[in-house]
């Protein structure tokens, strides 16, 4: 069975490498077009041209869009404790940083502790 090949918006990866960030932006959803539109910020500018030149990049930049351009690329993103690397995918094409590092992670509730309930007063403390 053939791999099914990828698409975003009726365009493959290749032909999405080939579009300018303003060609691109034509194809996002409406918060990361206009996003787009106002314009990177120089800390921005400085991660794409950084992006481009090496693979494993650190950033603090949770509001940056992923474009096809780093698709395979290892970036490390900042949660707010410590920076979570992340293998960029086709699938995260469009997305932000921010979404693909999370900040909070998953409460796994035990048994609970002694004194917690009024029951709990009747088990044993072994």
């Amino acid at each position: 069975m053939a791999k099914k090949e990828f698409t975003f918006r009726g365009k493959e990866l290749e032909e999405l490498k080939k579009l300018s960030i303003e060609e691109f932006a034509t194809l996002l959803p409406a918060r990361q077009r206009r996003s787009i539109q106002r314009g990177f910020t120089d800390e921005k500018k400085k991660f794409l041209k950084k992006v481009a030149k090496k693979d494993n990049v650190k950033t603090h930049l949770r509001t940056m869009i992923v474009f096809p351009s780093m698709v395979g690329k290892i970036i490390k993103i900042y949660n707010g404790k410590e920076f979570t690397p992340v293998i960029i995918q086709e699938e995260m094409i469009g997305c932000f940083f921010g979404e693909l590092s999370l900040t909070r992670r998953k409460v796994g509730h035990n048994a609970p502790g002694i004194g917690a309930t009024k029951s709990s007063s009747n088990v044993s403390v072994k």
